[in-house]
């Protein structure tokens, strides 16, 4: 019986994961070769074409979430890792309440927070309106339909998923690793270079998973604070399935963008040197 305990355990979440998640992918994949319509009915032909021709038709949208998803990724991480750093080492007594600040926009649904950016970055919003009649803008200044807004939506969606597990391996940094450096003669620069920087990997590598990802299919604030021209992929698969109720090639495209993810994620891990992030981890 105390052989078995171990997967008792996790028999609740594998079952979890095998209905909701595997059984979805593999009926979605089964979905991706076939033809037909919603009228006469789909059939399996295994059109392995699917993959090939959405591919190639929608190749723009496809390099334009990948770059909008590095684009926010550095840009979260350039935010994320100050503030998790002033919190794990200067928060003191109040290291909860700061982080109950950084988790407070979840209180509200995603969507709402994103549709109030809309209203604060409209052209006669109360944000540029006032700045246009003082004449600091031109007239013709917008920032919704850019990519700036887009992107800037998707880091402020997505910061506090980078801003947590910095956060987390910050606080398992020993102060008195960085007290024994500069009694050595380490500048504060070279310290946090030595011993903050590489410890703290685990919890850029895993920000990074948890921000990439989502930023690069998400398909929200392209939707609310983009236009035509910020079409992300994303897009593409929700009219596909929800509207023209194309669901091969919506399928298709779902798992072209899954296996590109995959792939870069790997290619993260190898350059980055998951050996060294799981060492450092493991300290």
């Amino acid at each position: 019986m105390k052989r078995l305990t171990p997967y008792l355990l996790i028999l609740p979440g594998g079952l979890w994961l095998a209905i909701f998640l595997v059984v979805p992918m593999v009926f979605m994949a089964s979905v991706s070769t076939q033809e037909g319509n919603v009228v006469d009915g789909f059939a399996q032909t295994f059109n392995f074409a699917n993959y090939t021709n959405t591919l190639a038709l929608f190749q723009t949208q496809f390099l334009r979430s990948v770059g909008y998803g590095l684009a926010g990724t550095l840009i979260a991480i350039a935010l994320a890792y100050p503030i998790a750093y002033w919190i794990a080492f200067k928060g003191g007594a109040r290291k909860s309440t700061y982080l109950l600040l950084v988790l407070l926009p979840f209180f509200v649904s995603f969507v709402l927070r994103t549709v109030s950016w809309k209203f604060l970055l409209a052209d006669e919003g109360i944000v540029l309106a006032p700045l246009k009649s003082l004449g600091v803008l031109p007239e013709d200044f917008h920032v919704l339909q850019t990519t700036v807004a887009v992107v800037g939506g998707l880091v402020y969606n997505y910061l506090p998923f980078m801003i947590l597990p910095i956060y987390v391996a910050l606080e398992r940094v020993d102060p008195r690793s960085v007290e024994a450096a500069q009694d050595l003669y380490a500048t504060r620069s070279a310290a946090f270079r030595k011993i903050v920087l590489p410890l703290s990997l685990p919890g850029v590598f895993a920000g990074v998973l948890m921000t990439f990802v989502p930023m690069t299919a998400d398909y929200v604030n392209a939707g609310i604070l983009g236009g035509p021209q910020n079409t992300m992929i994303g897009n593409i698969i929700q009219t596909k399935y929800l509207i023209n109720n194309d669901y091969p090639s919506a399928a298709a495209l779902s798992f072209t963008l899954m296996a590109a993810m995959l792939v870069g994620i790997f290619a993260y891990a190898k350059a980055l040197g998951t050996e060294n992030v799981l060492e450092a981890a493991a300290r």
